[in-house]
């Protein structure tokens, strides 16, 4: 346990964010997986509106940080191509 305390501080700013990105990458997970069991199921209407949402989404974890903008191109690509093939 940290005894100094800037230290402190710094280790209670960063288990608030790795709360707050945990529970944005979760998000992203669980859209992700909606729009490909929408894909699947053959409901491209709604695939093609859960697909706009999670790239958003997806964007938004980016510009935030918690995804690398490489890893938030290689989702959205995926997605792209599930939804279009």
């Amino acid at each position: 346990m940290a005894n100094i305390k800037s230290q402190i501080k710094r280790n209670r700013q960063n288990e608030t964010r790795h709360e707050r990105n945990k529970a944005v990458r979760s998000e992203l997970k669980t859209r992700i997986k909606k729009t490909a069991a929408a894909v699947d199921s053959g409901d491209l209407d709604q695939a093609a509106e859960l697909y706009k949402a999670a790239q958003k989404r997806i964007d938004m974890a980016a510009s935030k940080g918690v995804l690398s903008k490489k890893t938030a191109a290689r989702r959205k690509s995926r997605l792209a191509k599930k939804l279009a093939g």
